[in-house]
């Protein structure tokens, strides 16, 4: 049995408003990550960085990928590079940011870590 339904949204506000939650409900979720991830060994940090180089061309970073890894940093007090960063990839936060965008956004995110 297939139902199809389609929904037609005309009110920007509604929009608007959806699309504000989905950003908050992906903020909590990565909060939750995070919060778990502190009684992790740091190995699981280092984990994206060694994925990129391994599996460069093969894998196209998401967004958790790259809000995990962001995430972390922060934590590291790197607050300001990991603003500094997504200002680069000319957004005011990171969902702005084309997806096309995220390995470069990860690369550049890696070596905030190395410095």
């Amino acid at each position: 049995m297939d139902i199809n339904i389609n929904v037609k949204i005309d009110c920007p506000n509604i929009v608007n408003a959806v699309l504000a939650l989905a950003e908050a409900l992906e903020q909590m979720k990565a909060e939750v990550q995070i919060n778990a991830g502190l009684q992790s060994p740091p190995k699981e940090v280092q984990a994206p960085k060694e994925n990129l180089q391994n599996n460069e061309k093969s894998k196209i970073p998401t967004l958790e990928e790259v809000r995990s890894v962001l995430s972390k940093l922060s934590q590291k007090d790197k607050q300001q590079e990991v603003k500094r960063l997504i200002n680069k990839f000319g957004a005011k936060k990171l969902t702005e940011i084309s997806k096309d965008k995220y390995e470069e956004l990860l690369k550049e995110a890696i070596k905030i870590k190395v410095e």
